[in-house]
């Protein structure tokens, strides 16, 4: 019921705007959010580059109507991509497709808007040596993600990647057709509201699902992002690896900046690769809304952190 609740509330544009404007909806957006600024984000990247941690930037933003807003947060994206060169930073980009565009302007126009910013941000990152991943977000932006993304994986091969989500009925089959392209994927459980004909309705089909998925991209040659906070099937993951002889950084896992700090630390002291996503920006609403709704316990938690203050 909260989980409906939170994803309910992610698309609610009057409550959007209300706490986007309110000092306690920024106070307690902090905890999984690493500020407004870019500066404020390649600071705590370069934190977490100091524990060992390698990093994933994402300037916050989503279903954007107005070209304008599009081009602006592709500019912060290039600077970020300079910052990340500049400041010797072991990071990377993520970015949505709805954030650049992709909804603007009916069936072809968004689209092709996505694209042409999306492809210079990618061969942006490739003349840098670096990396973007393009987000995933509801169903009805799945087939366009892949599409895309195989595209400008064929002209930068090893700069682009994108994200599964295992709840969908018809990831198995896209990640066997991502992975004999050779093209790197974060698998997530997923955080949208979708139907039981495209999706398992029990949270139980969704792990068992998860973690075939896991084992298949880590005993793959291509290196993917085991993306999951659930210990217990981490402790899978770990047997499994140990069991088969398969390099502990064949493969990295990654989470999500302000949850499980303390297993975070935990597996890069025993030899695993470990990536922080780390959001920023004033648009946080929508993100900080799901991360409830993949994780209801996490209420309680800033309950207590801020009765603490």
């Amino acid at each position: 019921m909260l989980r409906s609740l939170f994803i309910g509330l992610s698309t609610n544009r009057s409550f959007r705007a209300f706490s986007e404007r309110s000092s306690l909806g920024r106070r307690v957006s902090r905890r999984f959010v690493a500020g407004i600024s870019l500066d404020e984000a390649t600071n705590v990247a370069a934190a977490l580059n100091a524990e060992g941690i390698e990093v994933t930037l994402d300037a916050l933003g989503e279903s954007v109507l107005e070209i304008s807003r599009a081009e602006q947060g592709a500019a912060i994206y290039h600077q970020l991509l300079d910052a990340i060169r500049q400041r010797g930073l072991r990071a990377n980009v993520s970015v949505k497709l709805t954030q650049v565009g992709m909804d603007i302007g009916g069936p072809t126009a968004g689209p092709a808007l996505a694209e042409r910013i999306v492809g210079e941000m990618v061969a942006h990152a490739a003349a840098n040596g670096n990396f973007v991943r393009i987000d995933m977000e509801g169903s009805t932006y799945t087939e366009p993600t892949l599409a895309l993304t195989e595209r400008l994986h064929r002209k930068y091969p090893g700069a682009v990647g994108t994200v599964l989500q295992a709840y969908l009925l018809r990831t198995e089959l896209d990640a066997e057709r991502l992975l004999a392209q050779g093209i790197r994927i974060r698998l997530c459980k997923g955080a949208y509201k979708e139907p039981a004909e495209i999706a398992f309705p029990a949270k139980a089909d969704v792990d068992e699902n998860y973690v075939k998925l896991m084992k298949r991209l880590v005993g793959s040659p291509v290196f993917c992002g085991i993306a999951t906070h659930d210990e217990a099937i981490i402790q899978q993951l770990c047997a499994f690896v140990a069991e088969q002889k398969i390099d502990k950084r064949a493969f990295e896992f990654q989470m999500l900046y302000g949850i499980r700090r303390d297993l975070q630390r935990k597996l890069v002291t025993q030899g695993y690769g470990v990536r922080v996503y780390v959001p920023f920006g004033a648009e946080w609403y929508p993100y900080f809304m799901r991360r409830l709704a993949e994780r209801p316990a996490n209420v309680l938690f800033l309950a207590r952190n801020l009765l603490r203050r």
